[in-house]
Formats: C-alpha cells, structure tokens, sequence
C-alpha cells in the first residue's frame, strides 16, 4: 500500500474504476499524483494488463511526468509488472500517429509537421497549399489572402474546418477547395500535420467500428480496441476539441471505462478550439457518471488561493461547474505576500520587479512538509504576461542588472543579444552587414573568446556565400554553416565569458537558434544555394519573430537558473514561489479583442460552425486566463499596473481592482520580513527526458553529446540521405506484419515494398534513383537470406521501455523478435549500412533492447542479432546472458548516477570514428585532446 495520505475525495478517485469518471480538479490539487496512484490501483486489479490502459495528456512534458511518477508508485506498490511499456501514456495527437503508422503501411513513411514547420511549407507552396486561392471577406468583398502576412490565419482555418463540427453548406467555394488542395499537398509531401494525423485517425477507427468488410490490418486494429482498450483517462479535459472528443468516443464504444479529468475554471484554450461545454455537460452526455470534487489547494498560501477562489467566481454560474477551492498547503500566508502596485510608467514598474526580485534571493523557502528551508534564488521567480510584447522594459532591467532571464518557449528569442549575433552570420553573408557591424554584434553578445579567431570566422562566412561553386544542395547545409562557424569562433560552453550559470543560459539559446535552423531546412532544405540563404534571411528578419512567438515547444530540457519570462498560456501547469502578473492595463489585460482569432467571420462564416463565437475570445476566457496566473504562485504574488504613453491606455485592469478590493492583498509595499537569508539554492528537478534506444549511445558513450543534444537542444545538419534506413525498416515491417496476419509477401513484391516506404525528402534526383536502387537490392537480399523465416515471427516492431534514471526513461521499438531453428528467440536489429556504430555501441544498445524484452514480457530472450541489410555489412548473434543482463543494469546504474549529479563529461576518443562528427565543433576541447 502506498506510504502517502490522501483525502477522501482523493481516495475515491484512486479506488473507483466501475463507474465514468469526472473529477475536477481545481489548481493545485495534486492530481497527477492522484492519476498516477489510480492507474497503479487499475494495473493491480485481476486480470488487467498495462496494454488495458490509455492515459491522454495535453503535452509531451506532463506526459513524461506521468509516465515517471506511474513507474514510480508502480515499483514502489505493486513491484514488477510484465508489459508497462504496452501501456499509452501521451498526447492524443501522439497516439493516432502511432496508431496510424502501426496500422496504415501507406503512412509508415510520413513526416510531422509542427505548427512552425507547416507554416513555413503553406508559405513555400503558397499556391499548392491554398494559401493564395483561398479568399477572406473585406466589407463584403472576397479578397485573395496574402503569402507571410495572412498564413498563421489560414493555419487557423485549416483547423477549425477539420477539427470542428462544420456546415461546409455554409462554406465559401474557394475556401472549400483550398482546403482540398491543403490536404493533396500533404500527401504528395508525405506530411501529416497534428490536424490530419487526428482526422485520419479518427476515420479510421470509425471505419472499422462500423464496417465489416476490413483488411487484415484493420481487422487486428478493431480486435485490439474492443478487446484491449479497457480504460481511458483523459487529464485536462477542459482543453478537447470537437475531434478529440470524438477520439474519445470511438475508444470507449466498446465499453471501456472512461475518466476525464480537468478544471473548467482552467479552460484557456478556446482560441484554438477548446469546447467547454464539454466538461460542463459531461455528467448529461456519458452514462452512469460519478463526480468528484479535487478541491484541496496543497500549492499556495491560503491568500492566493482565496483570491483565486474571487476570480473564478466572477464567471457566470452557467459558465462554470460549481465548486470551491479549498487551502490544504503547507504555505502560510504572511501580510506583506500579496501586493496590488501601481507605478507611474512601466519603467519605473519593471524597476521595482527586478529590485523584488534581487531582495528575494537567499529568502527562505520550504518546497515540501518538513523539508528543511532553502534560500529563493532565480528561477524560482516568474513574470507572466498576457503577451511577452510587453516584456521589453523589463528585459531592458534585467539586462541592465545582470539579472539571468530565459523566456520561455521560443518567443522573442530573436531579441537575445547573442541570438541577434548569431543572426548577424546570415546578414554578413548576404551583403546587409559589414563585417565590423558584425564584429559589433558579437562584442555586444561578448561572446568572442579570442579576437584571434574573428578572421577564421570571416573566412568561413566567404566561403559559405561563394554560391555559384557548386550546385549540390548538401554544400550548402545552413546547419553545417551555422556550427562551422561556432567552430571557428573557438565558442564553446567552456569559452563563454562569465559564470557557469550564464554558459548554461548561452548554451540554451545557442541551443534555440539550432532548432530555428532545422525548421527552416526541414522545408528549404532543396532550394538553390542563393536562393536558400536569401529566403532564411528574410525569414529570420520578417518572419520568425511573430512565427515563434505563439511557438509552445523549448529547444532543449535543460533548467537554467534564471528569472523565468512567460505568457500565462505557457506557465499552466507550473508553479513558482514567487509569480509577477505586471501590466494589468485595459486592453492588455484582459487583451483588447480578448486575444480571440479572427478567422470567424472573415474566411468562415460564424454560422457555419456550431459555437463558432467561442473562436473570439471574450471575458470569460481572460478570467479564466487571469486565473490560471493567479494559481502559478506558492506564496509571493505581485501583480501591477502602469499606464501607457499612448491614448486610451491609462485606465487600470479590472483585474488590478478586483486584486486591490481583496483584503488578503495589499496596496503598499512594506518590505520583504527581515528573515535571515540563506545561500541561494535552486530546487532542483531531474527533467523528464525520453529518447530513443538510438540515442541511448550518447549517454553511454559520449555523454557530453547527449547534454548538447537534448538538454541545450542543438540538432545535426540534415544528411542527404536521411530517409533511407528508415524507409528500409519500414518495408521490413510490413512484411513481418503481413507474415503474422497470415499474408506474407514475396520477393517480387521488392521494388513495390521500397516505392511504398522510401522517402527521402532530402535527396537531390540521381542520389534518390541510386538509394531506392540500393533499397530494392537490400531487400531482395532479405528475402534471399531470410524470406524462410517470415513465418517464425513472434512480434515486429514491438514497442518497449525502459527507466534508466528518474525521469530518465528509454522508448523505442524492437524490428523483429523471431524464432530460430533452434528453437530459440531472438531479439533482431536490423542495420540499414556498413557504415554502422561500434559494435561495442551496438551491443549495450541490444542488451537495453534484451533487458526491454524481458519487462515487456516476463521472459528472457535467448540470441541477440544485427542483420544487415547491406552486402558488405557484418551480421551477428551473440547469446543473452546473465553476463549480459548485469553489464547493463551496472551502465544503467552509473548513468542515472551521472545524471542526478548533472555530470555530463565525454571521455570518447572522437579521432577514432565519425560517429560523432556533427557536433564536434561544441565539444570541451579537454574532453577532445584527453580522448
């Protein structure tokens, strides 16, 4: 039984899994927790399996958070249990991409498109894309949308009309068929974006539900949902839209029990989509429903939490389920805590937020119930904004102060001084600088390490723009570049100027400016040379600061110990000992307009979607959203209001005036208690990280990589060829598929298995030709060598996982667990090229896929094989052992180790192969000559 106390109400959520389920959860509650303790009480029940369990989050992070936490409680309570990683603990958009590209061979090969990268194709294929042919009324007149300046609304359209419950009756012609020229774009591209990949889904599911005339993939698709699909937990409930909620819907036909969880006091996302009415008539649209109430605030001082408790109140009783949040932290309110401010200018505001800040450092602060006091320091502070637009005064501060600030998520990353020296390359290069207004720049970042080196950087820059030496797309790699020229600088984390804590923070953003890269060549990878360099400037400078500004994802996993800045949208979820809500003016906050899109009316009609007014934004959803705010705080609130320069932007918040008509809070500022201060210590929180078995070789082998990749968030360049083992494994897959279902294929179906699955996006033509030559071949030699032993399939790409660390975990896929001859099981790998890793690499990395095999089913494996697919490639078996096993659970062990003493040293001799020549140029130089 589990050692931690819960109210009843938490009890109950835990122990009830007859009934549907709705438990709101108001802020602060602990309801992961409680998810996590109810999905453990589900697994140890009678006959239930984890492959019984889907659990959907609204982000990948509280996904992992979940996953970790369920593992925990599950090895504390319950012990070994066969099979975790058969249980889907993720996004919905996670889970029909999955679904679909386990079921569906034809979209095996497909790519995602983020909301950055789909927005940066629409404006490539503006045409194709239904960009320009798609019209937007002005005064009654229909007018042709315009590529860069209208894309991010067509985006929104593309959404709604296929996510939505629309009247296409009552849609315009030519906003019809753009969006069918949309979706031939993205299959001609092989893409799915996080809308279609949920349609598809969706469809597909409803196919096999109602249809009786199913291929063997669907019929196995169909099996599994009414027979496996058991439970069904959906965390932040409030937030589903029309097609989530479909999703749903068709997982529990079949009479899985069902539990949302979410706060309709928490619903922020109507903007995009979100229907509240979802959770608030939930109890009227599902059967047998029991309710319960998460009402106990274990986050924040009883002040915060009763002002919270005012804000949600001030919506309307049909607009909200009723309930009342309730104090039960350990937080004590103090007079003085909560502060309502108003300043003569944001100027002297943003002073008076960096001095608090500066005053709360090494202020005492207990995280947990009897744990002992630690000092406050940076990153234990948060100013949230409605929009970070309004940012710029404080940031000035802060930088002025030598005050270490991260804004979160990628917006407004282009206003950091070294992003705009980093900027500064791709202007040189296009004759808009010279080369001292680049000198200029980097000096401004201070981040030359040595002035020795700024003519190698001028001698790379000239060599990256001689544009006419070569017509081959690979030369001119914008990713290869940008590290070329880290290079030459000398710039390493170790050569940063300054402390520790500020080589982090450059790292991170260094980091950042990667992923803007990636972006840009996962779309322009193919454009000519000068063509290329041209398009990325202009997108640098006109485009990426509005793109990135609503971007939702970090580059990297790493924490800095710095002032974090955010939009309230990006902080739900989070929690901080001391949160700044400033410019509380009208029109700010709540935003004028209500922050509302405005793709209703002016491409669809309002009457064309059901609830289509929800799409404007109104006052509910700026409380709602001043709510959340709110909520983030443990115990220090400041919230304040300045007047604008500008007309109309004097008067103060209703916001602000409701915080200053509220007892707990006060209008004048009496100073912080004279506490004695303690060393200023940030809370640290191991990250919740899940890689791929692939990239489980740089934790093991060159750990240094592993914290350049993952936790400051650089990327290699795109390889030409990026594609082709992918798509060989993919061909592989089908014909496993196929052999376990009964149907398997043949050697003439070759050159038709390598045209399904090879996608190589990045190929110039005469390289395409000679790779999908080279796939035929390969797998030719498949069925050569091994067409005999389809039929001894046990399982192909079977998923597995495995905790390596806390918060740490490995997920991945086996190619093929087989029978052999021998009547022994083998677990296989397959190795696309020659040119393959070490086989020392490869072997830990099978001994993972062992050790995976053995959680996943309870049983051990007895051979572990790389087959490789290429004619000069070594094969081999090698036995699973206890030797074996125990090698890797001590790696494991002193990897974890590592990783919660934040040590992330390379002892690899990199002269030795290329394995790791992509991100050579970041790596410590010590490290490099120590080998």
């Amino acid at each position: 039984m589990s050692t931690l106390t819960f109210t009843p109400s938490q009890e109950t959520a835990i122990t009830e899994v007859t009934s549907t389920l709705q438990l709101i959860a108001c802020a602060g509650s602990g309801k992961t927790q409680v998810l996590a303790q109810r999905i453990a009480h589900i697994l140890a029940q009678p006959g239930v399996s984890p492959a019984n369990v889907i659990a959907f989050t609204f982000t990948e992070k509280a996904a992992a958070e979940l996953k970790e936490r369920v593992h925990s409680v599950v090895k504390a309570e319950i012990g070994e249990v066969v099979g975790l990683a058969e249980m889907y603990i993720g996004t919905m958009h996670g889970y029909c991409l999955d679904l679909l590209q386990t079921y569906v061979p034809e979209t095996f090969k497909y790519g995602v498109l983020t909301d950055i990268t789909q927005q940066l194709l629409i404006d490539r294929e503006s045409k194709n894309s239904g960009l320009t042919t798609c019209t937007k009324l002005v005064q009654g007149t229909e007018a042709p949308l315009r590529r860069f300046v209208d894309t991010r609304t067509y985006k929104s359209a593309l959404s709604i009309l296929q996510e939505d419950e629309v009247d296409f009756s009552k849609v315009r012609e030519a906003v019809a068929s753009s969006l069918a020229s949309y979706r031939e774009l993205l299959v001609n591209r092989k893409y799915f974006d996080y809308t279609s990949m949920m349609v598809q889904a969706v469809d597909f599911l409803q196919k096999v539900e109602t249809t009786d005339d199913l291929s063997s993939s669907e019929r196995v698709l169909r099996d599994h949902v009414r027979d496996e699909v058991r439970f069904v937990i959906v965390d932040e409930y409030q937030d589903v839209n029309p097609i989530q909620e479909r999703l749903v819907e068709r997982l529990v036909h079949y009479g899985a029990n069902l539990c949302v969880v979410g706060d309709d006091d928490q619903t922020i996302y109507q903007w995009r989509g979100s229907e509240v009415s979802n959770i608030i008539s939930f109890a009227n649209r599902y059967a047998d429903v029991r309710t319960i109430e998460l009402a106990d605030n274990f986050r924040s001082t009883k002040g915060v939490v009763e002002l919270g408790r005012s804000v949600a109140e001030r919506l309307n009783s049909s607009e909200r389920l009723a309930k009342k949040m309730v104090h039960a932290s350990h937080q004590e309110w103090q007079r003085g805590d909560m502060l309502a401010l108003q300043f003569e200018d944001v100027v002297e505001e943003a002073t008076w937020i960096a001095e608090r800040i500066e005053d709360l450092q090494g202020m005492p602060f207990v995280d947990k119930p009897g744990a002992e006091p630690r000092g406050l320091s940076w990153s234990d502070c948060a100013v949230l904004f409605r929009s970070v637009k309004d940012a710029d005064a404080l940031v000035n501060e802060f930088k002025r102060r030598g005050i270490p600030f991260l804004i979160k998520g990628l917006a407004r990353l282009f206003d950091a001084p070294e992003i705009q020296a980093c900027v500064g390359l791709f202007r040189y290069m296009m004759d808009d600088i010279t080369a001292a207004d680049l000198r200029n720049l980097w000096d401004a970042a201070d981040l030359v390490p040595d002035a020795l080196h700024w003519q190698q950087l001028i001698d790379v820059l000239d060599d990256g723009a001689d544009f006419e030496k070569s017509d081959r797309w690979g030369t001119y790699n914008i990713q290869r570049l940008y590290l070329a020229a880290l290079s030459a600088l000398g710039l390493r984390e170790e050569t940063v100027p300054g402390d520790a804590r500020r080589r982090e923070l450059v790292m991170y953003q260094l980091g950042k400016f990667s992923q803007v890269i990636s972006d840009f060549e996962a779309i322009h990878f193919a454009s000519s040379p000068a063509r290329k360099y041209e398009s990325f400037l202009g997108f640098l400078t006109f485009q990426a600061p509005g793109v990135y500004e609503e971007s939702d994802d970090d580059a990297g996993y790493v924490q800095p110990d710095a002032v974090v800045i955010s939009t309230v949208h990006r902080s739900k979820g989070l929690q901080w000992p001391a949160v700044f809500i400033p410019f509380l003016r009208q029109g700010r906050f709540p935003m004028r307009g209500m922050g509302g899109t405005q793709v209703i009316p002016h491409i669809i009609a309002d009457d064309a979607v059901v609830n289509g007014e929800r799409y404007k934004g109104g006052m509910s959803d700026e409380t709602r959203l001043f709510y959340v705010a709110v909520t983030r705080s443990q115990k220090f609130l400041y919230v304040s209001y300045a007047p604008g320069e500008k007309r109309g932007q004097g008067k103060a918040s209703d916001f602000y005036l409701h915080c200053t008509a509220t007892s707990w809070v006060s209008t004048s500022d009496e100073g912080l208690p004279s506490l004695p201060r303690l060393e200023p210590t940030p809370r640290l929180e191991t990250p919740n990280i899940a890689i791929s078995f692939s990239e489980l070789k740089y934790l093991f082998d060159c750990p240094y990589q592993f914290k350049l990749r993952f936790m400051y968030g650089f990327n290699p360049p795109i390889h030409e060829a990026l594609g082709f083992g992918k798509g060989l494994h993919d061909a592989l897959a089908e014909m496993h598929k196929r052999a376990l279902a009964g149907d398997p294929p043949s050697r003439d179906e070759a050159d038709e298995l390598v045209t399904r699955h090879l996608h190589t996006p990045y190929a110039y033509p005469a390289l395409r030709e000679q790779l999908h030559r080279a796939g035929v071949k390969a797998i030719e030699r498949y069925f050569d060598r091994h067409g005999d032993d389809l039929t001894r399939t046990i399982h192909s790409e079977k998923q597995i996982g495995v905790d390596i660390a806390p918060g740490v975990s490995v997920n991945g896929r086996i190619d093929l667990i087989k029978s052999l001859e021998t009547d022994e099981t083998a677990i296989v790998d397959f190795k696309s090229t020659a040119r393959s890793q070490d086989e020392d690499v490869t072997r830990d990395q099978l001994a993972i896929y062992a050790l995976g095999y053995q959680e996943l089913s309870g049983a051990s494996a007895d051979r572990i094989q790389i087959l490789n697919l290429d004619d000069q490639g070594k094969s081999t078996n090698d036995p699973v052992d206890a030797a074996l096993i125990g090698d890797i659970r001590e790696k494991v062990a002193a990897v974890a180790g590592d990783i919660r003493a934040n040590r992330f040293t390379c002892v690899h001799d990199h002269s030795a192969d290329g394995a790791y020549d992509d991100l050579l140029a970041l790596m410590p130089r010590t490290r490099l000559e120590n080998g």
